[in-house]
């Protein structure tokens, strides 16, 4: 699918500025990058939460859209009930906690839960359904090691069964490296690297990019 081209002003300050871009079906694509630098900004363009400078959806209105923010809202209800606002197919809603290992939560009010169980219940809310495209701001950042990997396993299998292309925001260097294909690098808001993750990651065109990458995550060394 083509991303249209894009740019996010306030006032005289331009957050965002990147040219256009194209997800295959099944393709997992890291946004990675300081803070700062436009990542979950560019998340919100595409999943038409921020209108762009230039109004209008930046992907065709055919394909179907599933966002998980950076900071996902509990509702005043249980846990079961937060997942089913996604849908009411109960067993999909269990089969999800079951392998978040939220069952033992299931009645207990979203509003209680730790930042890493309402990362869980937000993941599996936006995986209820199926779509398109999935975009996930951050999705693990909240949780432990040992939930991180099962959210990933979890998010893998959705796109294998779906054929939907990831749109993944993390700054977690290892995380982009494990789940995906390619890899998005921006900084000062606009896009310096695009292209395998293994490329951008560990061979990047860019000093700020290396520079970047091997400070923060000990890759792209000389």
């Amino acid at each position: 699918m083509k991303i249209a081209a894009c740019s996010k002003t306030y006032g005289k300050r331009t957050v965002l500025r990147c040219g256009e871009l194209t997800l295959e079906p099944g393709e997992v694509c890291a946004v990675v990058g300081p803070n700062g630098s436009g990542k979950s900004t560019y998340a919100k363009l595409i999943a038409g939460v921020l209108e762009p400078d230039r109004a209008g959806r930046l992907v065709e209105e055919a394909v179907t859209i599933r966002y998980m923010p950076q900071k996902s809202y509990p509702f005043r209800m249980s846990v079961e009930k937060n997942i089913l606002l996604s849908g009411d197919d109960r067993e999909r809603a269990r089969e999800l906690m079951e392998k978040l290992r939220l069952t033992a939560l299931v009645r207990q009010r979203a509003g209680s839960l730790s930042g890493g169980e309402a990362a869980k219940m937000a993941l599996a809310r936006v995986l209820m359904q199926r779509c398109d495209l999935l975009i996930l701001d951050e999705p693990t950042a909240a949780m432990d090691m040992e939930s991180a990997i099962a959210a990933e396993q979890l998010i893998q299998n959705y796109r294998q069964e779906n054929g939907c292309a990831v749109l993944l925001v993390t700054h977690d260097l290892s995380q982009a490296r494990r789940m995906a294909g390619n890899a998005l690098f921006f900084y000062g808001g606009e896009l310096c690297e695009a292209g395998s993750a293994e490329t951008v990651l560990f061979h990047p065109e860019r000093e700020e990019t290396r520079q970047f990458l091997e400070y923060y995550g000990g890759f792209a060394k000389r």
